[in-house]
């Protein structure tokens, strides 16, 4: 049974499709066999994009949709814009959370973020987004939820969802330490450089002139299972683990209605849903409150 105080939200959000509803919906859905569902419907080709379909349906409540034409008007009225690998964030709802998915293969494994830093939230005067979603809507930040998947033999495994507050540090912590090694590089002495949004870029290194160097970042991240294995550990006994971290601030933020819907859920489903502490990322000394949503099957 649980028990919450509520907490009125700002008048100006529309949060219809959040989190809370993406977890009822998942524990709603019949199967975790990606690959054979996504292939069958001509939704996608690789395991990757499979995963990026399976959030984008259980985020829109378009899972059980047949009509891919119907599927696709849902989704266009939940989400303000859809992106890739190439054009971040995965997906954004509208005048709500942005999302980023990421796949991985076995428990252990980090996640690969390439070029991007991890976010701790995502910000419309980010040089990493494109135009197109910068004006996909009216907005000038948004909360990201990290979507982390372990795929194994084309079967979701385990599903974990955190957002960025609670899993990365502040913007500053990462734009730092990259100023700091693309002014390092670039006060090598006897080396050209170009101007170049990457750590650096070396012109003419050989006597013609014609070949150049690209001094890039590869960013990675421990995998929320490794991040916050104080608080949770799966269930090894069933096929499929899922969970969820929102800090207390973000929850209250929810209407009392979303609210209200989602734990009447929990009380009469399989989900179970806590209060925990976990550890500010800028500051591991700070223990903010969280609720712990988990669900096995």
């Amino acid at each position: 049974m649980i028990v919450l105080l509520w907490t009125n939200r700002k008048d100006d959000e529309n949060l219809n499709n959040n989190i809370l509803k993406a977890i009822i919906n998942l524990v709603q859905t019949p199967s975790f066999e990606l690959k054979e569902y996504y292939s069958n419907h001509n939704r996608a080709n690789s395991m990757g994009d499979a995963l990026e379909e399976y959030i984008k349906d259980i985020f829109a409540g378009t899972y059980a949709i047949t009509n891919e034409q119907e599927r696709l008007e849902k989704i266009s009225e939940v989400f303000s814009y859809l992106g890739n690998n190439s054009n971040p964030p995965d997906a954004m709802l509208k005048k709500g959370d942005a999302i980023e998915v990421k796949k991985i293969e076995n428990n252990n494994a980090s996640l690969a973020l390439n070029s991007s830093y991890p976010k701790h939230k995502l910000f419309a005067d980010s040089p990493m987004i494109s135009l197109h979603c910068r004006d996909a809507e009216e907005w000038n930040e948004k909360d990201i939820i990290y979507a982390v998947g372990v795929v194994d033999n084309n079967k979701l495994m385990n599903l974990s969802f955190v957002y960025g507050l609670d899993y990365c540090a502040s913007e500053e912590t990462y734009t730092k330490i990259k100023t700091k090694i693309k002014d390092g590089v670039e006060a090598i002495p006897g080396v050209e450089f170009a101007e170049t949004r990457e750590l650096g870029r070396v012109n003419k290194v050989d006597p013609l002139g014609i070949t150049y160097l690209r001094v890039r970042g590869m960013w990675g991240i421990e995998n929320p299972w490794t991040v916050f294995k104080y608080v949770y550990e799966k269930d090894l006994s069933k096929e499929f683990n899922f969970f969820a971290i929102i800090n207390e601030e973000k929850y209250a933020d929810f209407s009392k209605e979303d609210r209200k819907e989602f734990e009447d859920f929990v009380n009469k489903s399989d989900l179970n849903m806590t209060k925990v502490k976990i550890k500010n990322p800028d500051n591991p000394a700070i223990l903010n409150m969280a609720y712990l949503i988990t669900y096995s099957k």
